[in-house]
């Protein structure tokens, strides 16, 4: 898989999408773009130690013929293991499956792809969330703080806004933007879906908190890349 890359002309698309939408509202919209939200160390660890536990499985349903021919063929015939050495050979083969499981998925494409989208929609939601609490959240006098999240890895967006935003404007009314950046992203054009987005979450923006005189730009319209 070909990893997108945002150019300068798309930081400069972007930019100027942000300080176009701000103009017709009191929002302020902050977007960030990241190559993914999480290492996921932790499904390769867990692929691992179901591997691992797989190993005694399949011995046991291994047909006593062929526990008996694999034992000839390393030990001589008529080889008789004590307990001692068939529980040593066992830890063998489990310390050598989740090794090679375990340095297989240190292969990050590898990694992702096995990876539950549940998961990942879980940890770039959570991502998004941190980043807009440590850049955006009460960040504004009016509470209009909005998060533009692409995480590039994993396919996903996110859109997290301020308390103000939330209790007049229902989820639902960014699916428009989240279409439009999700499409052009397929495309392989990641800076236009994200100034056609921004433009998406502006319109809704300025419906509901228009431009007033005290407004000041209060966040960065520069798209931050992570």
């Amino acid at each position: 898989m070909v990893m997108l890359k945002f150019t300068p002309e798309d930081h400069a698309l972007v930019t100027a999408a942000v300080t176009r939408a701000e103009r017709a509202s009191d929002g302020e919209i902050v977007t960030v773009v990241t190559e993914k939200s999480d290492s996921y160390h932790d499904v390769g660890l867990h692929y691992a130690v179901l591997a691992m536990l797989l190993v005694p499985a399949a011995i046991a349903l291994l047909p006593q013929s062929w526990i008996d021919w694999g034992t000839g063929l390393f030990f001589g015939w008529n080889a008789v293991l004590t307990r001692g050495a068939l529980m040593a050979l066992l830890f063998v083969k489990l310390a050598a499956i989740f090794l090679i499981i375990r340095y297989a998925l240190a292969y990050m494409p590898l990694r992702m792809a096995l990876t539950p989208g549940t998961t990942k929609t879980r940890r770039v939601r959570r991502r998004a969330v941190e980043l807009f609490r440590v850049g955006a959240e009460r960040r504004t006098a009016g509470r209009t703080g909005v998060l533009l999240y692409l995480s590039l890895r994993e396919h996903r967006a996110e859109i997290v806004a301020d308390e103000a935003i939330v209790s007049r404007v229902a989820p639902e009314l960014w699916g428009e933007a989240m279409t439009d950046l999700i499409e052009e992203v397929k495309a392989g054009r990641p800076g236009a879906g994200m100034a056609k987005a921004v433009e998406r979450i502006g319109a809704v923006l300025a419906e509901h908190f228009p431009k007033s005189r005290a407004d000041e730009n209060e966040l960065p319209d520069r798209l931050i890349e992570l």
